[in-house]
């Protein structure tokens, strides 16, 4: 991997890893949905902008189906449900539960596409389970009243995640730039009647505004650029190292900004999270050494 790649790939992680943050901040303000429908549709008009310029169709007319199906499972539904974890849980103990998504992934794929589970998979499940099981287990955000819900709501949308990448497998071939700019247009609309029903219950402040517009136009519409360029780079494979990071990145922002208790349950469960996460996906480092043209050969 060479070095701008490298930075992108630890700035994709930082951006990341920073929106759980934002929604610490954002969701007890606005609210899960407000806050939601704002960032896909910030993050939608960000990249109908970047579409104009760079001369991007998104050819709507007939890709609308896959949007509508992508925008749900890649950012209402997970979206939301974190938004709703946000107003409980720290963000640290959230974006270590978002890294399970290749867990779900695995699973997906064997009922879905009878990919079979190797022993390497299987032992992966089981440490991310335990991983899980030591987070919640010993993390006192976790064990408040009610807590058990925002645990649920964030593997359910680490699920989503998993759900959305198995389904893209399979979907219509689409630009990525078209994917992403779609989709959050689909997504703001999907999002449109829950923020109706429940608005703000006041304006919001400078600072839960400034956080808002970083989760759109950051965390959403320029994470997806950085995101789209990696691949392009170094390939597919490679680029999932970001999963592995933005739990680091997660920890250290909730630490940084909002004083949040680092234990060692939330160093010994993200450690066997992610262990867990490379075994499922069969990561090795040797992937970051690889040439970019061998891995799209």
């Amino acid at each position: 991997m060479d070095t701008a790649s490298l930075f992108r790939l630890v700035v994709l992680s930082a951006i990341w890893g920073a929106s759980f943050l934002l929604l610490r901040i954002g969701a007890p303000a606005l609210g899960p949905a407000a806050l939601m429908e704002a960032r896909v549709l910030l993050a939608a008009l960000f990249l109908a902008g970047v579409a104009l310029a760079l001369r991007r169709p998104l050819a709507w007319r007939v890709h609308w189906r896959h949007y509508l199906i992508l925008g749900l499972a890649n950012s209402a539904l997970p979206f939301l449900l974190f938004g709703y974890a946000a107003l409980t849980l720290p963000a640290a103990l959230m974006a270590i539960l978002n890294a399970t998504s290749p867990l779900w992934g695995a699973l997906i794929a064997a009922a879905w596409q009878g990919v079979p589970l190797t022993r390497r998979a299987l032992a992966g499940l089981a440490l991310g389970v335990a991983g899980v099981g030591l987070l919640v287990g010993f993390d006192a955000a976790a064990l408040r009243p009610g807590a058990d819900l925002a645990v649920a709501a964030c593997l359910g949308a680490a699920f989503c995640y998993a759900l959305a990448s198995n389904y893209a497998k399979s979907a219509p071939a689409v630009e990525a730039h078209a994917n992403a700019h779609g989709s959050m247009w689909a997504a703001s609309l999907w999002l449109l009647p829950a923020a109706w029903f429940f608005p703000p219950v006041a304006p919001p402040t400078a600072g839960v505004a400034a956080a808002v517009l970083a989760l759109g136009v950051l965390c959403s519409g320029v994470a997806y650029l950085l995101y789209f360029r990696l691949i392009d780079a170094i390939g597919a494979a490679p680029a999932l190292t970001v999963t592995f990071l933005i739990p680091l990145f997660g920890v250290f922002w909730g630490w940084l900004f909002l004083d949040e208790a680092v234990g060692w349950h939330t160093l010994a469960g993200s450690a066997v999270v992610i262990a867990g996460t490379a075994l499922v996906t069969g990561f090795s480092p040797a992937l970051l050494r690889a040439r970019p043209a061998l891995e799209r050969a």
